[in-house]
């Protein structure tokens, strides 16, 4: 057996999957079917004082025919009623008590940061996320990535948010800055509890070339907008994991930005997530997709050996290094399954054009000149391409571009140089490919 129960940053919840502070966590009916269909937890959609939404407000970015793969919006915080979601939160934490529950907050000055975040412990939140991310509407105003962008004023909130409150304090962080680091380094200088990220990234998500104006178009006008789904998860990822191999950063992080499947989640947690928070994924197929999510990561687990989300918690963080650390003398070629290869020649094509040109069609006068040939070729006989591998550089892009789980395989080969690296190179005036034993 398998325990999906977390804390993170000492908010407890049955398993790490959270709704974002977005429109899956608008009101309290909304939060209690999350949790019927298996949502550990939910960052209620951020409280403060009400503002009027836009109509229209989303817009999507479709990729080669899968729909909404990146997704923008221009919505702002909560349009309705503090009284009504303080009820709300009430009623859905007295109905699931063991579900996590965080209030989302966004204010301006200190006295409202007090008041509201009284309300929320009162209301029973488990925990509160400060908004330092929003990077439209809000920000013109002074709050969201207005604050999160500026690491002093970012310390300064966070510190009258711990003094206040008691219960964790997680602060949420905006992608919109060169270095994530200071800024997290500025919530632990405030006391907080835990970080998540990321927001959204600032953004145009298309424009309308037949009217000449931006998306979501608003009138005959649009603005910048907030880009999320599973298009930012590299983003998220590299972010997340700043701040995890970070030694004096050090603060529990809940992970966010593309998360769509359990192998998302579990790549969040390698990389030092406590907990996933989940969006777009779910306006696109509803609260459905946390079953999937829960199964895939329960066997995950398993055939892994976890017993526990905490031990899985930063496992890839210490691969996770600098450029001039990496061996320059490790070396992989490209190899071709020719009982898996459809010939469609994409490989080709990319290698030709986008590469290093050592795949060639099998036949061709370069083929035939270098003694390239296939043996036991498959189903696709002679459209099955050859590589030269003297010139592969075993730069993956064939394997990207194939459609065929498995058809092209990188395999590391062995060169006779001894392994090294740049700044060894740097360090010690090592040649960069010694002959091996030359150490």
């Amino acid at each position: 057996m398998v325990d999906l129960s977390i804390d993170c940053a000492g908010i407890k919840s049955p398993n790490p999957f959270w709704l974002a502070s977005a429109p899956p966590a608008n009101s309290g009916g909304q939060v209690q079917r999350a949790f019927d269909a298996g949502w550990g937890g939910a960052v209620w959609k951020t409280l403060g004082q009400p503002i009027q939404n836009v109509s229209s407000r989303f817009g999507g970015h479709d990729v080669r025919g899968v729909k909404a793969a990146g997704f923008n919006n221009i919505e702002l915080i909560t349009d309705r009623s503090l009284e009504v979601n303080f009820r709300e939160i009430y009623e859905t934490k007295k109905k699931y008590p063991k579900h996590a529950i965080i209030a989302s907050l966004m204010v301006e000055t200190r006295e409202e940061w007090k008041d509201i975040i009284k309300r929320s412990i009162d209301a029973g939140a488990d925990g509160l996320e400060l908004n330092f991310g929003c990077p439209h509407g809000m920000c013109e105003r002074g709050m969201g990535s207005a604050v999160g962008q500026e690491p002093k004023v970012n310390q300064e909130i966070t510190s009258w948010a711990v003094e206040y409150s008691t219960v964790p304090v997680l602060v949420k962080l905006t992608p919109n800055v060169s270095d994530i680091l200071p800024h997290g380094m500025a919530a632990r200088r405030g006391g907080a509890h835990g970080v998540s990220l990321i927001n959204t990234i600032k953004s145009i998500i298309s424009v309308d070339i037949d009217r000449f104006v931006p998306e979501p178009r608003v009138g005959g006008l649009s603005t910048n907008g907030g880009y999320c789904g599973a298009a930012v998860k590299p983003i998220a990822l590299h972010m997340v994991a700043q701040l995890a191999r970070h030694k004096e950063f050090g603060l529990p992080i809940s992970g966010i930005g593309g998360v769509s499947n359990w192998r998302d989640a579990v790549e969040f947690i390698l990389l030092g997530s406590s907990s996933v928070q989940v969006c777009t994924e779910v306006m696109l197929r509803g609260y459905g997709v946390v079953e999937d999510m829960i199964d895939g990561l329960e066997s995950y687990m398993k055939s892994h050996g976890f017993s526990t989300i905490a031990e899985m918690v930063g496992k890839a963080v210490p691969q996770y290094s600098e450029w001039g650390n990496l061996d320059l003398n490790y070396e992989t070629v490209a190899k071709i399954d020719p009982q898996k290869c459809i010939g469609c020649q994409l490989c080709v094509a990319a290698c030709q054009d986008g590469a290093h040109q050592c795949i060639h069609p099998q036949g061709s006068d370069l083929a035939k000149k270098l003694g390239l040939t296939v043996l036991g070729a498959g189903p696709a006989g002679e459209r099955v391409p050859v590589i030269d591998e003297s010139e592969c550089v075993g730069c993956n892009l064939c394997k990207i571009v194939c459609p065929v789980p498995d058809c092209i395989s990188m395999v590391e080969v062995d060169n006779g140089y001894a392994p090294t690296t740049w700044n060894e190179h740097v360090s010690q005036g090592k040649d960069l490919r010694p002959k091996k034993g030359a150490h």
